[in-house]
């Protein structure tokens, strides 16, 4: 087919490399603008555009496709171009614009979204990091024919996927991304066959953007919850803790943890926060419910290091307090 394919980042790109290497004609790529990043701030393509601009597929990337929004001249921009592509069906992956109407109306074959979840769960921009952090046991890629709802349309193709209890979210974004190539190549291989099928009116959840201001842990939840936190905010934001050293404060970044029952000798110590061991095996702290076992710890300016090697260079000793 001559499609358009619509996405920004890594995940997006798996599956465009997927539908390219399957045969199809990727006749336009819309991408988000470049964006600022390293420690330069200089101006970077999505990985989206790179792989386009390396194959030279033309490009263009408007900063908004509503013709009543606040850039009307770059939508009606797209409005011709997307004209001019005569596709047969836009794909769309973690694009970051909303579709309007107009667009969705405009291929023939109409828009297929590649969603990396179970629809109806998790809805929205932040479905990977959100099923970690629930604790849900499978998830997977829905490949949905798009209306103007959030993550409301008709689902035509599901591939489920099992989630690993170490999963984190960049573990589990490149299984998910893989599987979102293949499903979109199979979605498109029998799509006048495919039965559309309305979501169910019952499990909906949504999946909200990622906060940096969710970063902060919280010791007095529950072992178990803050290991899934960990996990799901790897790696981003990471979870964060203060530490008072002897020149001051410095805030840790937590990348990998374990759920503890607490230890015996230790129930009767501290308030959560609180070290109650630290060895090669892990820094082990009171939590609201159980204890966290850190096993991956990081400071300021600093590299991942497993406990040990972290301990060496930054001594925590049990009584120590890790809050604010």
């Amino acid at each position: 087919m001559r499609l358009i394919f619509a996405g920004t980042p890594e995940f997006a790109q798996v599956a465009l490399a997927a539908l390219h290497a399957a045969g199809h004609d990727i006749v336009l790529v819309l991408t988000q603008p470049d964006r600022p990043a390293g420690r330069g701030m200089k101006l970077q393509p999505s990985p989206v555009k790179q792989w386009a601009l390396e194959r030279g597929v033309p490009v263009a990337q408007p900063r908004s496709l509503r013709l009543d929004g606040k850039y009307p001249e770059d939508a009606a921009a797209a409005r011709e171009t997307l004209l001019a592509a005569k596709a047969d069906a836009m794909i769309v992956a973690a694009y970051g614009l909303i579709l309007p109407q107009w667009v969705l109306d405009l291929p023939p074959k109409g828009c297929l979204n590649i969603h990396a979840s179970l629809l109806p769960r998790w809805r929205g921009a932040a479905p990977i990091h959100r099923a970690i952090e629930a604790g849900d046991s499978q998830t997977g890629i829905t490949i949905m024919q798009m209306d103007a709802g959030l993550d409301t349309g008709d689902m035509l193709l599901v591939l489920p996927c099992s989630m690993a209890s170490n999963d984190s979210t960049a573990l589990l974004h490149d299984r998910l991304a893989e599987l979102g190539g293949q499903a979109i190549v199979q979605a498109l291989a029998t799509l006048d066959m495919l039965p559309r099928q309305p979501q169910p009116a019952e499990g909906i959840t949504y999946a909200h953007k990622i906060d940096k201001s969710e970063a902060a842990l919280d010791w007095g939840l529950s072992a178990e919850v803050l290991a899934r936190r960990i996990r799901a905010f790897d790696p981003f934001p990471g979870m964060t803790v203060p530490l008072a050293t002897a020149s001051g404060m410095e805030t840790l970044k937590l990348w990998q943890a374990a759920a503890e029952p607490v230890d015996q000798a230790a129930k009767h110590a501290a308030q959560p926060g609180t070290v109650l061991s630290a060895d090669a095996s892990g820094v082990r702290v009171a939590c609201g419910e159980g204890q966290l076992c850190l096993t991956q710890l990081q400071r300021p300016g600093g590299k991942r290091l497993g406990a040990a090697d972290f301990l060496r260079g930054c001594p925590l000793q049990p009584g120590q307090r890790l809050v604010a």
